[in-house]
């Protein structure tokens, strides 16, 4: 299984760079795999990311944009401001959980 290290810590991944280990996720690692991204974290983004992790607890599984529209009410021009360029993929593998089937 791949390993990266980040801030020190070894973190399981897998081929795309996806968490393989939640437990292994904190907010330090987060802010790392964002700055990867060329995303700064801010309390916008935190909320999204605390939905995820939330629903994700919940359900099992990465929710999708009209689950972040319809449940989070988040709107998918906010999701495109915060997380650019595949928002629900970006923000999956940040708050360190899998990529979302829904993505290729």
């Amino acid at each position: 299984m791949p390993q990266k290290t980040i801030n020190g810590t070894v973190i399981d991944v897998n081929e795309e760079g996806y968490m393989t280990d939640h437990s292994q996720w904190n907010r330090e690692i987060a802010a790392a795999l964002a700055a990867e991204e060329n995303i700064t974290l801010t309390d916008a983004h935190w909320k999204i990311l605390d939905f995820i992790s939330k629903d994700f607890g919940e359900k099992g599984v990465v929710p999708g944009m009209r689950r972040m529209n319809k449940i989070g009410n988040i709107p998918t021009k906010e999701l495109y401001a915060l997380f650019p360029d595949g928002p629900i993929k970006k923000a999956a593998k940040i708050s360190g959980h899998p990529k979302p089937a829904s993505c290729v």
